[in-house]
């Protein structure tokens, strides 16, 4: 028996790491496992960016462009940047594989200050926000169909929230297996969509109008490339299972690449199908270019099938968010004392479960802080948005700073015609920081202020330092 228990202890004990000289002691559990398959991390990424945005925006970038050929020119645009963006990520995610992703990559370029602000940011607003938002699409949609009094959205926001983060506590195969039911749904009702939309026959309506934008056509592609690139966002978030990847991090490459392609074709053939039924009036024109889509093909019935597929479409995001999200506070806490609770791994279940409930229990402060002033929460994406740029920029920035601090780090992938792309990456961040800082106007303050909190936070907390 006292065997045993000396096996049993010297499988869970401290496993020594260094670095920067300082002998770090990290323990079995504290560790993830190698556990995700490539289809696994497909349907992650697919299902974190094809979300309830295909259902919206593509009204607005009709509405800048003005023609089908600027139309689906600024859709493939963006599948092209964020192919550029993901292996600039497949670079950093198999060279230095992390449950921190973002996180890890920053501190190691940046140090760990920089890195710190970058995991309050994503702990205190951006991803919980996300994941706040996303369950309010479900809960707008679900009181449509039954409403359960005045705060009924709020109400099934936050069982979604409550749910979806107790799925992923149970295990990550739990989580990833409920994502790929999830997504199997999405895409069986989103090829629907695009069959009933493609085989439609427009007889009747109006034809594709020529771009009347009188303020030139820069600006107004500009516009629509801000949303383009919206519509296509989360991606990145698949740095955060690179440490997770079965048979390690240099499939990360093969994962992005993949999942960007099936992206972009997935968005040209939805577009597609919305131009073909609508035209290109009709389609700018549309609040809710997914519901008019059905409703002319299929009357009142197209409707509330459109309904459950944005319900769908919300709850597989929420998912991919929430499994995601959890990572980076489980690396917040693996670097500081005083976020140690955080650092938690459950071996047998592969999940952070400490950093789930912090996550889960943030998002339901800001479902009923939504509930109240619900006009102040939708503010949210606005003082988000120059956030995430901000930080998406400086990771491209990171590939950089570490090919010279680290040229002798084995990396699995490189990005092809190096510098030009990641430039080209970097480039497109930097616009899409201003444009968000443009638009957001003093929503962007609010997301200075929780980064001068954040701040204030490290340097005024001597338990911080590790």
């Amino acid at each position: 028996m006292k065997d045993t228990q000396s096996l049993k202890v010297s499988t869970e004990t401290s496993v020594k790491t260094s670095r920067n000289g300082v002998v770090i002691h990290t323990t079995k559990s504290d560790r993830p496992k190698q556990v995700l398959s490539i289809i696994d991390a497909v349907v992650v990424i697919v299902g974190i960016v094809v979300g309830a945005g295909i259902f919206r925006t593509p009204s607005i970038v009709a509405e800048q462009t003005g023609s089908p050929e600027l139309f689906f020119g600024v859709w493939v645009l963006g599948g092209v940047i964020s192919l550029i963006g993901a292996m600039c990520y497949a670079e950093l995610s198999s060279a230095f594989p992390n449950t921190g992703g973002d996180y890890h990559f920053l501190h190691r370029a940046f140090g760990k200050r920089f890195a710190f602000l970058f995991a309050w940011a994503r702990m205190s607003v951006i991803q919980t926000g996300s994941i706040a938002l996303l369950a309010f699409i479900v809960g707008d949609y679900m009181s449509e169909l039954y409403s359960l009094g005045a705060f009924s959205s709020s109400i099934y926001a936050a069982i979604v929230v409550i749910g979806l983060t107790l799925i992923n506590v149970v295990g990550i195969h739990v989580g990833t297996g409920v994502q790929k039911m999830l997504v199997s749904l999405q895409f069986i009702g989103l090829l629907a969509l695009i069959a009933a939309g493609l085989f439609f026959h427009a007889d009747g309506h109006d034809q594709p109008a020529v771009a009347t934008v009188s303020s030139g056509i820069t600006p107004a592609i500009g516009g629509a490339m801000v949303m383009v690139l919206l519509t296509f966002g989360g991606w990145n978030e698949a740095g955060y299972i690179s440490s997770e990847m079965r048979g390690g991090s240099k499939k990360m490459a093969m994962v992005m690449i993949i999942s960007i392609l099936l992206i972009t074709i997935l968005y040209l053939l939805i577009n597609l199908a919305y131009l073909n039924v609508l035209g290109i009036d009709g389609l700018a024109s549309s609040d809710a270019v997914g519901v008019e889509t059905m409703r002319v093909i299929m009357g009142d019935t197209g409707v509330f099938f459109i309904g459950l597929l944005v319900i769908l479409a919300a709850l597989t995001s929420t998912n991919a968010t929430i499994f995601t999200g959890a990572r980076t506070n489980h690396a917040l806490g693996r670097d500081f004392s005083v976020f140690s609770f955080m650092r938690t791994w459950k071996s047998e279940t592969s999940t952070p479960v400490n950093a789930l409930l912090v996550q889960g229990a943030i998002a339901i402060i800001l479902i009923i802080v939504g509930s109240f002033a619900r006009s102040g929460f939708e503010s949210m994406v606005d003082f988000t948005a120059p956030i995430f740029w901000f930080f998406i920029l400086c990771t491209g920035i990171s590939l950089f700073i570490l090919r010279y601090k680290e040229p002798h780090a084995p990396r699995p992938f490189k990005v092809p015609l190096y510098p030009v792309l990641p430039i080209i990456f970097c480039l497109t961040s930097s616009y899409l920081l201003y444009s968000s800082l443009m638009f957001a106007g003093r929503g962007a303050w609010l997301g200075v202020g929780v980064l001068l909190l954040g701040t204030v936070f490290f340097f005024f907390m001597p338990k911080l330092k590790r």
